[in-house]
């Protein structure tokens, strides 16, 4: 079936479920027509319909070959990438300064989404040129972003994104490329990647290369990462291209459904070593690739999402198609459409309703990253970008599941269709691989540190500095961690309150101080085991089995405290 991008459960999404429509009236995206979001993703919806969706099958069937140490993609591919370029959809959301159209990122988000549906395997291409561009944009230099930052705005070159080694996955402290220092300012890059997503192709004349490397003098893990700027080609002092740099593709992996994108291992240093330019600090290049990361992270998720939609628009058009028994009560001879049965009837609500879930947390996080640069009060951007750093994780792990989830239930609706190729079903049948994209969904949650100012992912506002004291105890203050701690103390407070007015009527209270610590020091309660045996708790004992509490440790479980055993002694009113 051809695809059809779905306008207005998108509209919906993204204008009530996700908040755009109410931060354009709160004044958080200035000048921005929100009028114009309509007719942006319907000619997205139009182009996708009538150039990418039909590559889908020549690119699964044709794949990638190397040869001579290039890679060759799919016939079409090249003619439609530079058509798509061509319209602007890769400078959507790009900065103005350097050509881009300056939309909001929610924008693009739909429109990735519309990409990924459409057909998957072309939209890994500009969803990694994205975070190259959100990269270069925020730490790069300047003399590296007049060079390149046009470009990869543009389209007219991409990026790629290049952390995973062999021995090294998602501990990327492990890794062992090496850089070293040139006399000219520049550095020589040596080392092997795995799995690097376009890592060569032959749809554009250069590709930018951010590659992870560590010095020699750096300490080790993580802290001794830096990032460094590598392109395909050596650029020209008059911006024209000129010599082959040190980087090649050595090998191709095949991706299970996905055989048209280009995944290539990448080597450095047989000729002496790649060229290579530092972006941000020495040993801070974790900073600066989770910029990056999160926001690829954000674009697997909305793969997840499109690769949900096109299996229910699928098994949609199969149940509405294919004929299988009769309709509960209705007698006589032929079959009806296999949309009539409540079981299919369900299963396809269900699939619909997941993909709008999943959606609309995705443009939801989009919308909170664009508050969080867009805002002019400082309060306003620090609450966003915490929501933002909270949502990215959950938005990728939670919508490459539904992908999951979604597609097993079109596999359940097509039958043994499919598993047939003909149906075009089969390469949308396994969609697995979208949850490792960028890193375990699981240790992509735990690594997202949202308390932190300088792991934001995301673009920081000029008046917000990395080392300003206030920004750093807003984050503290609106981290996960500070929020739970609240909670449980309000829930601690609610409980003595309530067995305070319970009793207050009948009995005194005499305050005792404790010595295990528990969580009731907090309140005027007396510790019961300390009253039992107060020879028996010793300073080494004295410690907390409370996990609300600041300390940790262990008491035998006859000497754990009975918060609701409290010291009371009748009250008698006084003679006149």
């Amino acid at each position: 079936m051809t695809y059809r991008a779905p306008i207005n459960d998108m509209l919906l999404s993204l204008n009530h479920g996700a908040g755009l429509q109410a931060a354009v009236k709160a004044g958080h995206y200035g000048d921005f027509d929100a009028d114009i979001t309509t007719a942006v993703l319907e000619e997205a919806g139009r182009f996708a319909t009538d150039v990418l969706a039909p590559l889908n099958r020549v690119g699964d069937e044709h794949g990638i070959k190397l040869e001579a140490d290039r890679v060759t993609t799919a016939p079409g591919w090249p003619d439609a990438y530079q058509r798509w370029t061509a319209a602007g959809w890769n400078a959507v959301s790009g900065p103005e300064a350097f050509g881009g159209q300056g939309l909001p990122l929610a924008i693009n988000a739909a429109c990735t989404e519309i990409w990924s549906a459409s057909n998957i395997a072309f939209g890994l291409c500009p969803l990694l040129t994205l975070s190259a561009i959100e990269a270069l944009d925020a730490h790069g230099s300047d003399q590296l972003k007049k060079i390149y930052l046009e470009k990869l705005v543009s389209g007219e070159w991409t990026g790629t994104m290049q952390l995973t080694e062999p021995q090294a996955g998602s501990d990327v402290g492990a890794l062992r490329t090496r850089a070293e220092r040139a006399g000219d300012g520049s550095y020589r890059i040596k080392g092997t990647k795995i799995f690097i997503t376009y890592g060569d192709h032959d749809m554009t004349d250069n590709i930018v290369h951010f590659v992870l490397a560590r010095l020699p003098d750096a300490p080790a893990g993580t802290k001794g990462i830096s990032l460094f700027l590598i392109p395909k080609f050596l650029v020209n002092a008059d911006g024209s291209l000129g010599s082959r740099n040190d980087i090649y593709p050595s090998g191709v992996e095949h991706k299970l459904g996905m055989h048209a994108s280009p995944t290539c291992t990448m080597t450095m240093g047989d000729k002496g070593g790649a060229i290579g330019y530092l972006i941000g600090e020495e040993n801070r290049g974790m900073l600066c690739m989770f910029t990056m990361m999160n926001q690829a992270r954000l674009g697997v998720g909305l793969e997840g999402v499109g690769i949900a939609d096109r299996a229910y628009q699928q098994a949609l058009a199969f149940a509405q198609e294919r004929r299988q028994g009769r309709a509960v009560g209705k007698d006589g001879n032929g079959s009806d459409p296999i949309i009539v049965h409540p079981d299919v009837k369900r299963m396809l609500m269900q699939m619909r309703a997941m993909t709008a879930a999943a959606r609309t947390i995705c443009y939801a996080t989009a919308v909170a990253l664009d508050v969080s640069v867009r805002a002019t009060d400082a309060n306003t951007r620090g609450l966003a970008a915490a929501r933002g750093a909270l949502l990215t994780p959950i938005a990728k792990a939670f919508s490459t599941d539904i992908g999951n989830e979604v597609t097993s239930l079109g596999v359940q609706i097509h039958g043994g269709m499919g598993f047939i190729e003909e149906t075009d079903f089969a390469r949308r049948s396994d969609p697995r691989r979208h949850g490792l994209h960028r890193g375990n969904r699981r240790r992509a949650a735990l690594s997202r540190r949202p308390h932190h100012p300088d792991l934001r992912g995301h673009q920081r506002h000029p008046g917000d500095r990395p080392g300003d004291a206030k920004a750093r105890g807003q984050w503290r203050r609106t981290g996960v961690g500070a929020a739970r701690r609240a909670l449980r103390h309000r829930q601690a407070r609610r409980d003595v309150q309530r067995s305070d007015l319970r009793h207050r009527r009948t009995t005194r209270w005499r305050a005792r101080r404790l010595t295990c610590g528990c969580s009731a020091r907090r309140s005027a309660a007396a510790c019961w085991p300390a009253r039992r045996w107060p020879r028996a708790i010793s300073a080494k004992q004295a410690a907390i089995p409370n996990a609300m509490s600041p300390w940790r440790g262990s008491l035998p479980k006859t000497f754990r405290c009975r918060p609701r055993r409290w010291r009371r002694r009748w009250w008698t009113a006084p003679k006149p």
